[in-house]
């Protein structure tokens, strides 16, 4: 446990339930300072009682709400030394099963939500030489799942914005860490919508695992509260990761896309060097 002076300052998007809420009480029981956010602060409320704890509406859908909280966290603490970028929502629908409105709502929280609030940490972050921002991405941001294709699309992106932004700010003393995890206890799964109108030919893909996601509420095999244990770990570590997966079957599925990949790689790799103008041209 490390010590309440001076301790560093964490600030978790997205405390109402599952991981934000593990990290945010985990955090605190440890003794680090933490901004805990929601977009109703009425969810969050028991964590007002804690001295070390900050809660503060953040809607990641509004730059304003974020650069309010924002703002509000570095004058409270004297700044913010670790963003962990939790908010997001599901929805459970083949590609084309999924209406337009719908994945403009994934893509504004999912994606720009977590642009906001980098865009918000980063000029505090660049003046003090030092922070990390932790974004919470999926296994859906590594391989491709069915009935969730604009979900991990967003994910996608998150982890090549990360990626990209690494290169930026590492030479800043800034790090960047995301975070896959599989199937966890929370109420993701539960909590998301579904396609309204879904297609027969789907049924036996996009539709059946619409069915698993919702019957696996309650069964899923990832623990939140030791995943909150498992990100501490990773970001206060000398050598801090750069990908942080969560779950057995996070690194399972993980290491078979790899493999699948660079076998697949190799396998073409004469026709790919072939696209190149030859040696002296």
């Amino acid at each position: 446990m490390t010590s309440t002076h001076d301790a560093p300052v964490w600030l978790v998007t997205g405390c109402s339930t599952g991981f934000g809420r593990s990290i945010a009480t985990h955090l605190l029981d440890e003794g680090y300072r933490v901004v805990v956010t929601a977009r109703r602060t009425d969810s969050v409320k028991e964590f007002a009682q804690h001295d070390n704890a900050l809660v503060l509406p953040l809607d990641v859908t509004s730059q304003s709400s974020v650069d309010d909280a924002v703002g509000a966290a570095e004058a409270h603490f004297g700044r913010i030394d670790v963003v962990v970028n939790n908010a997001g929502i599901g929805y459970f629908a083949a590609v084309e099963e999924t209406p337009e409105d719908v994945v403009d709502r994934l893509f504004d929280v999912n994606f720009r939500g977590v642009t906001r609030v980098i865009h918000a940490v980063l000029s505090g972050m660049r003046a003090r030489r030092r922070g990390t921002i932790v974004n919470l991405t999926s296994i859906g941001g590594l391989v491709g799942h069915t009935a969730v294709g604009y979900y991990c699309a967003a994910k996608f992106a998150v982890e090549g914005l990360s990626a990209s932004l690494r290169h930026e700010v590492e030479p800043l003393g800034i790090n960047v860490l995301t975070v896959e995890p599989s199937a966890f206890r929370t109420d993701w799964a539960g909590s998301s919508q579904e396609a309204e109108n879904p297609i027969a030919d789907y049924d036996q893909s996009a539709g059946a695992a619409r069915r698993a996601y919702h019957a696996s509420v309650g069964h899923q095999a990832g623990d939140p509260d030791r995943a909150a244990r498992a990100l501490l770990k990773a970001v206060t570590s000398p050598d801090m990761p750069r990908h942080l997966l969560l779950g057995a079957d996070a690194y399972t599925a993980a290491m078979a896309e790899l493999n699948a990949q660079k076998a697949e790689f190799e396998a073409w790799e004469a026709v790919t060097r072939s696209a190149d103008f030859p040696a002296g041209r």
